[in-house]
Formats: C-alpha cells, structure tokens, sequence
C-alpha cells in the first residue's frame, strides 16, 4: 500500500486501533512527519485517542474526536481532519470506526479522499462474532464500503485471540483470510503476528509481526 493516505476499517474488535498504531509508529521510525486521524466518534473504547502520549512521544501528530478522553460521545468530527489533505501532514493513517455506522463519518471525506488517493485496508479477525466467516467478512465490507463510499483496496488478515494468541492460532486462521481475499477480490496484503506469539522465532511466510500496544484498562500501558 504505497499511498500516503491509508484508511484501516473493520468491524469492532478486529485489532484496527492496535495496527494503526504500529503502522505510525513503525512509519514514524523511518523518519519524516506521520498523522494518525482516529474518526471512531461511535465506540468509547479503544480509541487511538487513548494512546496520545505514546504517539506524540514517538513525534506522530493526533488528530482526535472532538470530546476524545471525557465523557461525552458526541459524534463530531475534529475541524483539523481536513489538514490530512495537506502535503505537510506526512503519512496518514486513518482508524476508522468499526462497521458501517463506525464508517459513516468518512462518507463525508469521500470527495477529497477520492481526489488525493487513498488505501483502504479492510481488517478482518475470524476470532471476532460476526465476523467468523468469510462469507460474513465479505458481507460486512459491502456494508462498510456502502455507508464509507469508499472501496477497499486490500485485506489485512489479523486473527487473534488477545493476550492468549499462539502461533497455532494464527496459523489456523490462514484459510479463512485466504476465503476471504477470494470473495471480497482483494488481495491478502499480509498477515499479522503479535511478537508475543512468535517466541523470538521470525514470523511465517506472509506474516508480520506487530506489537501488542492496545491493552485492557486493568492491564500496565504498553512501552515503546
């Protein structure tokens, strides 16, 4: 995905805050400015909003919902988000709300996404309900691509199981995200595999590997 603007959309739960993050950090690392625009005005958690600190550490510009970080969910979308359309803003990356109510905010953006260019990553988890098929993934996207206007341009397969993820499990996901590619028509970009479940060992072929940053209220933040 060599666009400068990448849109991560999925249904709740699938991973795509956790990937956003990696993305920028990761596109952070290899220097140049880097913008991650979290437009889920729908659902409190997990949030790249969440994680400010971490990515204004690592020098990665946020853009956040209006009322990010209080109590209020008011569905408005930030007045800096048509900054993204700026040269200036670097690489984007865009954490979309999950499924179609989630996406309905890009449905304004469409326009000017269309005219700049844009990726648009669908992320799938098998291990998530609704989702557990790709019969149902693919049903999902033509919702999220209806309400978005938009079109995915790429499937990312990132089945997990959370903090009991193992290499087993990722590997037995393969299929699915495989089925899935097949009948959305796009292709399967990569895989990803959460360092912890590779045991120092370099991932599989097709995979790659992320870091677990996204953490339960309960659990310690993750360092970078």
């Amino acid at each position: 995905m060599g666009k400068r603007i990448t849109i991560l959309c999925g249904h709740y739960g699938c991973g795509k805050t956790n990937l956003t993050l990696n993305l920028a950090l990761q596109a952070a690392g290899q220097g140049g400015p880097v913008t991650v625009a979290d437009l889920d005005i729908v659902n409190p958690y997990f949030r790249s909003s969440e994680y400010r600190a971490m990515l204004e550490g690592a020098g990665v510009r946020l853009i956040a919902p209006v009322f990010a970080g209080t109590t209020l969910d008011t569905p408005t979308l930030p007045p800096e988000i048509s900054s993204i359309f700026e040269e200036s803003a670097g690489r984007v990356f865009i954490d979309a709300g999950g499924d179609d109510a989630g996406v309905t905010a890009l449905g304004g953006l469409h326009g000017r996404l269309e005219e700049a260019g844009y990726d648009m990553a669908y992320v799938v988890n098998r291990y998530r309900v609704l989702s557990q098929t790709a019969q149902e993934a693919a049903q999902l996207l033509k919702e999220i691509e209806q309400a978005s206007r938009l079109k995915a341009t790429g499937l990312v397969n990132n089945s997990h199981l959370g903090p009991e993820t193992t290499l087993e499990d990722l590997l037995a996901a393969q299929p699915f995200a495989q089925e899935a590619a097949r009948l959305t028509r796009l292709p399967l970009l990569y895989s990803t595999a959460p360092d912890f479940a590779l045991r120092g060992q370099p991932p599989p072929k097709g995979f790659r590997p992320v870091r677990r940053l996204v953490r339960f209220a309960w659990e310690q933040p993750a360092a970078i």
